[in-house]
């Protein structure tokens, strides 16, 4: 009775010899299957289920012991990078619960994310338990069998135990460290849930989906495959495109969903989705793959809010802006590409924070009071330097503002990774050299709405209760936040489109984990689903229009004004137009260069649907004059040498 349950359930092949087991023990290769991570990444395993032997202050207690868990650039009392033994020799441990039986098959290692420290763990053993107070070690034949772990902080390592384990509670032990630092760890564990026939350990919070989707990662072959076969099931609302191609020449695809595709149709706004704009950020780019399944199937099986959406909508869906990066990080998979791999392009830049900086050019312009004499407030051009061939500026990158230039969005939403927290324009703090301050647009009320409208949605982003991913406490603000107000970024996709172009684009940080394992998907999706639906439907909230001359033809081009906010937008090729403005009554002023301008009040009610506002305004008197003289080649009205001639000479001949 004094043995421990442990020793029962070592899995040991009835026919391999000790010397075999010694073999596989020191290698990363397992005759068996592995696990997937147990959540420590995720925050499935919760605070209280982790322990350690001693801590060196509470910033670096055992809740700080997690897979990827960043510092930020303030490590502090509170939220620092890692797990820190209180004192360096061979008796440190770490702990984890998983609160029922589990087969755990490995480890992964990482060490702290510190800017200014330098600590990981070189080699560890690994202890199981059922009590957490009587532990076996894993062996190598008769000897304690002793792991290679970190060789730098960053790098993860995973380690295979050559046979399963099963137990409640499993100890990481470190015995040796990097010389010049500390034991510090970051630890995921692999492993699977033991049967529970009984449903003693059932997770009250488990999510289950009812979707029938395509729950894995995919290559880039396999997305086009996946596109491919979403474009065949609904031929009638789906088109495959390209916006262009990667450093690597692979091809940027995107599906659109509406009921013209191909078109687009005066009246309907125009909505996008783009993810992976950085490759390592893996979820949103998954995310967008299952949302274009999950739409073509409810719209054939005639779910009256998909449908609605598709028919007053044109959708656009960008799964992967940096393809390149995702090959990469997909490469060494979910575990193992640690914080930045596959981050940038091939040639080494950030796509989202690529783009030419307009808060600067506009601000000065403010500050010049050129505005709305000399530019103006929107619409404001790329500087000439941007568009030159030696500017470092990705070729995604360009392509992407290509497409943002063609197509009229009105709304657009781009998936990232790594954070629970919806952020909205402007990202770059106007006071210079001040790193995070609140710097709202004009219309900051539209965007906190818009950015309220995914958050509060999401099953976790508004989560009080939620443990912050890794320094930043979101939950409390409604899980959104002024980008800058978070830290500066000049140059951000985000602000490039409200300043260049009519559309407003917000990111969404849709996960913690910026690369889930398979596993972790259908949850994932149930935790997004309904916030990406809402958001789109957000492109159906404010005022929209046409604005026609006498004739009753649409004026490309034309301002839209709202006054008391100071940002305008254009009207499209048909001269239709989308206002996004929350509920009230605004005055809006329509004009076009050589028109005359006309007023309307217009009322946003809380319902659903834009309000329709159209606009019908005249040539002016000038503009007409204007016109009649360009036929003239600008010059003043005569008439023909000859009809002047036989004039003169017909008055001579009646002698006046």
């Amino acid at each position: 009775s004094d043995i421990p349950l442990i020793t029962l359930y070592i899995f040991l092949p009835l026919n391999m010899p000790a010397r075999s087991a010694a073999v596989a023990a020191n290698s990363s290769f397992s005759l068996y299957p592995e696990c997937p991570p147990m959540g420590l990444e995720t925050l499935k395993i919760d605070d209280f289920q982790l322990h350690a032997s001693t801590t060196k202050r509470y910033g670096l207690g055992a809740h700080r012991g997690r897979l990827n868990i960043q510092a930020g650039l303030y490590e502090d009392d509170l939220y620092d990078g890692a797990w820190c033994a209180g004192r360096d020799d061979p008796l440190q441990w770490f702990e984890v619960d998983a609160r029922r039986l589990t087969k755990f098959t490995g480890v992964i290692t990482q060490g702290r994310s510190s800017l200014w420290s330098s600590d990981w763990v070189t080699s560890y053993k690994v202890m199981v338990s059922n009590d957490s107070h009587t532990w076996i070690t894993l062996k190598n034949g008769s000897e304690d069998l002793i792991f290679s772990g970190n060789r730098e902080k960053e790098i993860p390592v995973r380690n295979i135990f050559p046979v399963p384990v099963i137990g409640r509670y499993i100890r990481v032990n470190p015995r040796s460290w990097f010389n010049s630092g500390n034991i510090c760890m970051r630890v995921e564990i692999l492993g699977c849930p033991m049967p529970d026939p009984n449903n003693y350990y059932h997770r009250r919070n488990e999510v289950i989906t009812t979707d029938n989707l395509d729950f894995r990662h995919h290559s880039y072959k396999e997305m086009r495959q996946l596109m491919k076969v979403v474009n065949e099931m609904c031929p009638n609302i789906t088109r495959i495109y390209n916006i262009g191609k990667s450093h690597s020449g692979l091809k940027l695809y995107a599906i659109e969903i509406s009921d013209n595709p191909g078109e687009h149709e005066a009246g309907e706004p125009e909505f996008r989705y783009t993810a992976g704009a950085h490759g390592n950020e893996v979820l949103g780019r998954e995310l967008l793959l299952l949302l274009m399944q999950f739409m073509c199937q409810e719209y054939l099986s005639g779910n009256p809010r998909i449908r609605h959406l598709v028919e007053e909508t044109r959708i656009h869906l960008l799964p992967s802006v940096n393809p390149d990066g995702y090959e990469k990080a997909f490469e060494v998979g979910s575990e193992l590409s640690g914080w930045s791999l596959g981050r940038w392009s091939n040639d080494g830049i950030d796509i989202h924070h690529n783009f030419p900086d307009l808060d600067s050019i506009l601000w000065e312009a403010e500050a010049k009071k050129w505005i709305p004499r000399k530019m103006f407030n929107h619409h404001v051009p790329i500087p000439e330097w941007y568009l030159s061939k030696n500017a470092s500026v990705a070729v995604e990158t360009r392509a992407l503002i290509a497409w943002m230039e063609k197509m009229p969005f009105v709304l657009g939403g781009n998936l990232q990774g790594g954070e629970l927290v919806v952020t909205f324009p402007y990202d770059k703090t106007r006071t210079q050299g001040v790193s995070r301050e609140p710097t709202p647009t004009p219309d900051d009320h539209v965007f906190r709405w818009l950015a309220f409208s995914y958050a509060s949605t999401h099953r976790l982003m508004t989560d009080a209760s939620q443990r912050v991913c890794h320094t930043e406490a979101f939950a409390k603000e409604d899980g959104t936040i002024n980008g800058a107000s978070w830290h500066t970024a000049a140059g951000s996709m985000n602000d490039f489109s409200y300043l260049h172009t009519n559309c407003f684009e917000l990111s969404m940080y849709v996960g913690c984990d910026k690369f889930p394992h398979e596993s972790e998907l259908p949850e994932e999706w149930e935790n997004n689903r309904e916030s990406l639906l809402v958001f789109m439907e957000q492109v159906h909230r404010g005022i929209r229009g046409v604005v026609r001359d006498l004739q009753g033809r649409g004026i490309a081009n034309a301002i839209i004004s709202v006054e008391g906010i100071g940002h305008d937008i254009r009207t499209a090729a048909d001269g239709d137009y989308w206002r996004l403005l929350n509920p009230g009554e605004y005055r809006v002023t329509a004009r076009a260069e050589g028109y005359s301008f006309a007023i309307k009040k217009c009322e946003v009610g809380y319902e659903m649907g834009a309000t329709r506002c159209d606009f019908v305004i005249g040539r002016t008197n000038l503009s007409r004059i204007k016109e009649i003289m360009e036929k003239f080649n600008k010059q003043p009205i005569r008439l023909p040498v000859r009809q002047l001639q036989a004039r003169r000479s017909r008055a001579r001949r009646l002698g006046t």
